[in-house]
């Protein structure tokens, strides 16, 4: 009877050994998040801050030179890092990018594409023209991307504000589709995001 009970009790202490440590209370919120859906994990992601963008100078991201037709696209391929389906999560230094981008297109149109059209006459004036309006589609898309974040993000926005910026960005859209094929040329611009 004594040499059974020695082997239970070692067998009962070889089993406890064996058994896996239980999860710290860290560890088993971090696995019962992961368990609770996308939703949340994405919700959460806005605290990482994760920048996916990169600081440019206005003459490397221009949508303005080339063929008109394409800035919608254009546009959307300079921010397409940017988890469009999860905006809460856009990183405050991604947020400054795209309002600089903003900012610098803004700057091109009055301090660059302005002055240049006014100076240019017959086909170099459309080209010039055409490149200002892919510019404008920049602008206003980085307006309304920003807007939209905030709102992702819980900041109150003026939901009149948004659609007025809406109603530009497409309307600049058309005009560049509208123009499709024809010729449009950029303006050198020193500034940056």
């Amino acid at each position: 009877m004594r040499f059974s009970s020695s082997i239970l009790a070692f067998s009962l202490l070889a089993l406890v050994i064996a058994s896996p440590l239980p999860k710290d209370d860290k560890e088993s919120d971090k696995g019962s998040s992961k368990d609770s859906g996308k939703s949340q994990s994405k919700a959460s992601a806005a605290g990482d801050g994760v920048s996916v963008l990169q600081s440019q100078a206005y003459n490397d991201f221009s949508v303005s030179d080339g063929t008109a037709g394409q800035a919608e696209q254009d546009v959307n391929k300079l921010f397409s890092k940017i988890d469009m389906n999860n905006l809460a999560s856009v990183s405050a230094e991604d947020l400054k990018i795209i309002k600089a981008t903003h900012d610098v297109a803004e700057d091109a149109e009055v301090q660059g594409f302005n002055p240049a059209i006014a100076a240019a006459t017959g086909e170099e004036a459309k080209a010039l023209e055409n490149g200002k309006i892919a510019n404008k589609v920049l602008k206003t898309t980085a307006t309304v991307l920003v807007l939209q974040i905030k709102i992702a993000q819980g900041e109150e926005v003026d939901p009149a504000l948004l659609e007025k910026e809406q109603a530009k960005m497409k309307k600049n859209i058309q005009l560049d589709a509208a123009a499709a094929g024809e010729a449009m040329k950029g303006v050198k611009f020193e500034g940056s995001t």
